[in-house]
């Protein structure tokens, strides 16, 4: 089947467009595009992202990215008639910006079985602007409109593996392990079947993606802060792993080494908690000025080992008890460099598969809530004719 999807739970706008065979058992995805533009450049000024400005260029893309896609498909020309306008009319209440070029789009019926959308977790305001197209869209079309939990995209962002225009179907085996970790969520997730997901744990305050934002505001980095951080991080460790000369006079002492804290690593349950670890930050920047470019290299290593320690150490445990065969990884704190090179040596250990989303899956995108969005249909979770219109945005949507 075709699936056309579309998401805008957070700063990415991105659309694609897959084939999907196989079944559960055996899906195969073919990627006949995939389009995705970021709005970090514009967010980054203010140090995170502002939901009202996210939605305000969601609304400006997101047209444009649906009329690009959909040159791939043979379309046929749609009359649209009066009632038909005022019900895209009612639907694209809150985005009235976009109703002109959505009906353009309508027009042009374009071949594909389904639609499917984020509706959640994210934030609404952005979500609504996907959702409701989408609704639109698939109305008009009168073709079935797939709902997609966001965190599910993620959980399945490993089924393909992307290297430029290549696309490689990677089998996974379960069950599986699945860890989560984003701007927005920190999450342990046992996996026995596809669409049977219990979740073990949580994060109780800050995700780990949203405490590398704040403590790199701390330091001074630009957003997004993981990779400012990471970078800073592996400069500190090639320092301190290779000789170095001792310091010429005059140059003074090296910065004594601090520690922080690795809250909730040692305890029985598989929650997590940042945001103590954020204020011994802070509180360590404020009551020791930083005074070097060394000195911010340590901080931020010593920050990087104290959340990847709690991620590694509740992982492998979970993988321990569940007996999963499988490690998945997904969401934007993924794309480290440095977890990556920690889990795969646990897994080698133990003999576990590790499957980490291709760079341009780590972030939110489209290609992942299109493979969400064939599972989602095939567990018969679709809505058509007037239900589609039922279909709201969740902003704190659970997995």
């Amino acid at each position: 089947m075709k699936i056309l999807s579309i998401e805008t739970s957070c700063d990415e706008t991105s659309v694609a467009l897959i084939e999907a065979t196989g079944g559960v058992d055996a899906p195969v995805f073919s990627v006949v595009d995939h389009i995705t533009a970021s709005q970090i450049d514009i967010h980054k000024e203010f140090g995170g992202v502002f939901p009202m400005m996210a939605k305000r260029e969601h609304i400006k893309t997101l047209p444009l990215l649906l009329k690009k896609i959909l040159t791939h498909t043979t379309k046929t020309q749609k009359e649209i008639s009066t009632e038909e306008k005022e019900t895209v009319a009612t639907i694209l209440v809150r985005e009235p910006e976009m109703l002109d070029e959505v009906l353009a789009i309508i027009a042009q019926k374009p071949d594909i079985d389904a639609i499917a959308v984020t509706y959640g977790p994210g934030l609404e305001p952005a979500l609504w602007v996907g959702v409701n197209t989408a609704k639109a869209l698939a109305l008009a079309w009168n073709i079935p409109l797939i709902p997609v939990n966001h965190m599910e995209g993620h959980l399945l962002s490993t089924l393909v593996q992307k290297n430029g225009d290549a696309v490689i179907n990677v089998a996974v085996t379960l069950p599986a392990i699945v860890l989560l970790v984003s701007g927005g969520h920190t999450e342990l997730i046992h996996v026995k079947h596809w669409g049977e997901y219990v979740k073990l744990g949580y994060t109780k305050d800050d995700a780990a993606g949203e405490a590398f934002d704040k403590v790199a505001r701390m330091l001074e980095l630009p957003y997004p802060g993981g990779p400012k951080i990471g970078k800073l991080a592996q400069q500190y460790r090639d320092k301190t792993t290779s000789p170095q000369p001792s310091p010429s006079q005059g140059e003074g002492e090296k910065a004594e080494k601090v520690t922080f804290p690795r809250p909730m690593m040692r305890t029985d349950d598989y929650n997590f908690s940042f945001s103590g670890l954020k204020t011994a930050v802070l509180y360590h920047v404020r009551d020791n000025p930083i005074q070097s470019e060394e000195e911010k290299e340590m901080i931020a290593c010593e920050f990087e080992d104290a959340v990847f320690d709690v991620l590694v150490h509740k992982t492998m445990r979970a993988i321990d008890e569940f007996g999963a065969q499988t490690l998945i990884v997904g969401g934007g704190v993924a794309a480290s460099a440095q977890l990556r090179k920690r889990l795969q040596e646990k897994t080698n250990e133990l003999g576990v598969a590790l499957h980490f989303p291709s760079s341009e899956l780590a972030t939110d995108n489209a290609l992942m809530i299109a493979i969400a969005g064939y599972f989602t249909f095939l567990r018969n979770n679709t809505l058509t004719g007037e239900t589609i219109l039922t279909l709201k945005a969740q902003g704190s949507l659970s997995l």
